[in-house]
């Protein structure tokens, strides 16, 4: 059943990173390409848990560095988004 939930995880995660690359690249605005690189990773997260969790004895942590990594990407693509806003 995990298989299953992480491959849904992984499709969700790369269809959202899909449906950001394709507003940013209409609106050339810079937080559309921070949340589609951050779902990226999120959907390289779900791989790595599908690809290598199961096959070796993996520390949970570093499966879990990928997924911190996205929400730092996030919260960078809002700050960045403030701060420009607030200099125009």
């Amino acid at each position: 059943m995990r298989p299953f939930l992480w491959g849904m995880l992984t499709m969700a995660s790369a269809g959202v990173a899909l449906f950001f690359l394709r507003y940013w690249t209409i609106t050339r605005d810079r937080l559309f390409a921070f949340f589609a690189l951050a779902f990226a990773l999120m959907a390289a997260n779900w791989v790595n848990h599908m690809g290598v969790a199961p096959q070796q004895e993996v520390q949970e942590y570093r499966l879990n560095i990928m997924r911190f990594i996205a929400f730092t990407i996030i919260l960078i693509g809002i700050i960045d988004k403030n701060r420009r806003s607030n200099q125009s």
